[in-house]
């Protein structure tokens, strides 16, 4: 089940670069909701707000709940802009969501049980995850904040694809239906490369300088 999060937001009426500017230097983000029957609206957030919500998974994989003076619009982040080096969100797109029409976005895998699988105990064992997360679509009120992926029994020689993922009722992977070249692999478990050691007389060998070997003939 989707958990909604409610984060408060203000009409922009004034628009363009120097307008944007001006917002972020008073500690707010600009941002537009788009999306549904209704026209683009541009909005801003508080900065601080923004930028506490943004080291949180949900924030970009949850249903929000954008509030303009108590009046609701659901919606998904569809869009980040970041500042280069400064700990600053510049820029937010929102996409308003229909309870009742299917969503596509990407949902986030969490790994479980790595440390304590057979795979994760041995030394000589490389466990690889090749995606971290996966495109879903369902329902606005079954998109899950995460898919956990159980490692507990993976050894050696393992490899989990999209096909194998437990997801929550209502959910669906549509990379799935485009055939099997595309039942891609998650996460593969296998041995590490080891180096090879010289043999004795090769260690012997490769110690001896090529000018004092030229001597000796």
């Amino acid at each position: 089940m989707a958990i909604s999060h409610e984060i408060k937001v203000q009409r922009r009426e004034d628009e363009g670069k120097g307008a944007s500017r001006r917002l972020r230097h008073a500690g707010e983000v600009p941002a537009v909701v788009y999306g549904g029957d209704l026209a683009p609206v541009s909005i801003k957030l508080s900065h601080n707000d923004v930028w506490l919500a943004s080291q949180h998974e949900w924030f970009y994989a949850s249903i929000l709940d954008l509030s303009l003076n108590g009046d609701i619009q659901k919606v998904l982040l569809r869009d980040m802009q970041r500042h280069p080096f400064k700990q600053q969100i510049l820029h937010l797109d929102f996409q308003r969501v229909n309870d009742n029409e299917v969503i596509k976005t990407a949902v986030q895998l969490h790994f479980l049980n790595e440390d304590t699988s057979p795979a994760g105990k041995a030394g000589d064992v490389i466990v690889m995850h090749e995606l971290t997360e996966v495109t879903v679509t369902c329902l606005p009120k079954d998109l899950p904040s995460s898919i956990e992926v159980d490692l507990g029994n993976l050894t050696v020689g393992d490899i989990i694809h999209l096909s194998a993922l437990k997801l929550p009722k209502g959910v669906e992977i549509p990379e799935l239906a485009l055939g099997p070249d595309h039942d891609v692999a998650v996460v593969v478990a296998k041995h590490g490369r080891v180096e090879a050691e010289p043999e004795e007389g090769e260690a012997a060998s490769a110690d001896v300088p090529a000018t004092k070997a030229a001597k000796e003939e």
